[in-house]
């Protein structure tokens, strides 16, 4: 590992100006950004100068996740505007120390996880449901329908750039349509909204005066035309999603609104910058240039390759995305995009429910332990497996173990594991995006661990850039905010040379190609091992007999009254 500043040609440049340049802006403007960071896990708010984007203030949460069944993941829609408003007291409150107050925050950002879904009720402003999380996959049976009746799970490739898969918005909003009650009697109503996660925190915001998405987020939700940059009316049909229920889109970067929440301390602040997660760390990480790649490692890993302003489809199970647009007039920047649904989760497991580690934060130590992983693979396809597989059917193995092998051969091959997912996916983008990829840009809480930068850069055969900011997606989303027009806190130029460098730390590779091949291919044949566990159980003739023969084996009482009950439910559902 070297640390340093990367040179003038490297892809971390940020719109930083010189010291006296930026000294003399930052006179002249005088504004803050606040920026809302809802994760899947945290909730943070961050304060940033301008135009230097120094975070002078912060304050952060964790969030809680509902499992009401295995697989499914869901979170409290209320509890998110509890922990922003929490959240932003206790970041205002460190600025009087800092020779600022509320006043000088100039506008605010909003960056949050993508595809979760939440309905609610316009009228009242409650929501209908918990939000259903991003890697929930109840949705599997939809998903297997609609497959069935279109022939191919790219069948709406080229009009969104993604499969039909559990992943997206548009399969959440079926299922609670057709599951919960409530949300079915809304929509009857008119009175039924429905949007991602920067929907719902911009609603309550504005006391629903404001129902808006960005491109980032709308384009996650297997509903939006990539081409027309608006819902498309032949996927609106195809999922029996009423128009008016979705929010309006618009580009990431313009001045939505103003905060008119009484409850909140923001109130009277504007809105100006909206990005989903993922994209709002391609752009802290300023991956600006078509062929600019990173990579977020937390709960999940998300690869991200700049395309420029033309997208690319892939023929390789990578996602077609929409990295920024950064104003109604400015141009629009895709990427492709490669998801990894269990990365630093494998190592939660590893310490909740296996109990191998005792904190999840020392798997470095563990990990360091043992030279190798004493040839153990660890495929953690706990909810199958997303890019570029996209198999629903497959579940997690551990191979390899033997008589010799300790938990820190497992520890390891669960930071590997991260490595060689990400592998699959750069397999991908090396052949697909048209562009050379010659360095990782690293991000996200997980890149703390110094022997997993190492790891990666080994298994990949790239350097890793990981930067010293760890977490680049408030920054993202701070520059995003400032740069809007009529806020112009900062000017987004990229191609100038005179902006000042990130720092950052350099993880170049140690390991030989054939070594890095022999053991890509046993990560391969790992991942086949793994697939197509689920089988779904078919009713047949034999087991049709059965239920017959157990019927007629019962009492006639017991059968009339299970009878009864059972009419008396299926009324019950008609009714509602």
């Amino acid at each position: 590992m070297t640390d340093g500043i990367n040179g003038p040609s490297s892809s971390a440049e940020v719109p930083f100006r010189s010291n006296e340049q930026r000294k003399q802006s930052f006179v002249e403007s005088g504004g803050l950004i606040g920026v809302i960071d809802e994760g899947t896990k945290t909730i943070g708010f961050s304060i940033y100068t301008t135009p230097d984007f120094k975070e002078i203030a912060a304050h952060s949460v964790e969030l809680s996740v509902i499992t009401p069944q295995d697989g499914w993941y869901e979170q409290d829609p209320l509890e998110i505007m509890s922990s922003i408003n929490t959240c932003a007291e206790e970041a205002i409150k460190q600025l009087p120390d800092l020779g600022y107050c509320a006043r000088n925050i100039a506008s605010i950002g909003i960056t949050n996880q993508r595809e979760t879904t939440i309905v609610w009720d316009a009228v009242t402003g409650k929501p209908l449901y918990n939000a259903i999380v991003w890697k929930d996959i109840r949705t599997s049976s939809t998903v297997e329908k609609i497959v069935a009746k279109v022939q191919d799970p790219n069948y709406f490739k080229e009009r969104t750039g993604l499969p039909i898969s559990t992943y997206f918005s548009a399969l959440k909003i079926c299922w609670l349509r057709d599951n919960v009650p409530e949300v079915r009697q809304a929509i009857r109503k008119n009175r039924c909204k429905a949007g991602t996660v920067d929907s719902w925190i911009v609603w309550n915001l504005t006391n629903g005066a404001l129902h808006i998405t960005d491109v980032t987020n709308a384009s996650r939700t297997l509903l939006m035309n990539l081409e027309t940059q608006d819902w498309d009316p032949v996927l609106l049909k195809t999922f029996d999603i009423q128009e008016d229920m979705l929010p309006k889109i618009h580009s990431c970067s313009e001045i939505f609104g103003k905060i008119t929440c009484e409850r909140c301390v923001l109130r009277g602040l504007t809105l100006s910058g909206i990005l989903g997660n993922q994209q709002a760390s391609l752009l802290g990480q300023m991956c600006v240039k078509p062929g600019q790649t990173k990579n977020t490692y937390r709960s999940g890993c998300f690869l991200l390759c700049n395309t420029g302003d033309t997208p690319v489809f892939s023929s390789h199970g990578l996602l077609t995305t929409i990295a920024y647009k950064l104003g109604p007039n400015a141009p629009t920047t895709y990427a492709l995009e490669g998801s990894v649904s269990v990365a630093g989760h494998a190592l939660s497991w590893l310490q909740n429910k296996v109990r191998l580690l005792p904190d999840s934060k020392e798997a470095e130590k563990y990990a360091e332990a043992v030279p190798t992983s004493g040839d153990v693979y660890f495929v953690p396809a706990f909810t199958g497996l997303y890019a570029p597989y996209w198999s629903q059917t497959a579940r997690g193995i551990i191979i390899g173990l033997t008589q010799f092998t300790r938990k820190n051969h497992i520890v390891r091959a669960a930071l590997e594991a991260i490595c060689f997912q990400t592998r699959d996916i750069l397999e991908c983008m090396h052949q697909e995006c048209g562009h050379e990829i010659n360095k990782i840009h690293a991000d996200g809480k997980l890149t703390t661990n110094s022997l997993l930068m190492q790891l990666q850069a080994d298994t990949a055969g790239l350097p890793i850039f990981r930067s010293q900011l760890m977490d680049s997606t408030a920054f993202g989303a701070a520059m995003c905010a400032a740069q809007a027009d009529g806020i112009n806190l900062c000017k987004f130029e990229p191609e100038k040379r005179y902006y000042e460098n990130v720092h950052y730390d350099t993880f170049l590779p140690t390991t030989t190609e054939q070594e890095r091949e022999e053991r890509y291919g046993k990560w391969k044949r790992a991942v086949e091992r793994s697939l197509g566990w689920v089988i779904k159980q078919k009713k047949t003739r034999a087991s049709t007999e059965f239920y017959h023969r157990l019927l007629s084996s019962l009492p006639a009482s017991i059968f009339l009254m299970s009878s009864f009950a059972m009419m008396v439910h299926s009324v019950s559902m008609v009714k509602s």
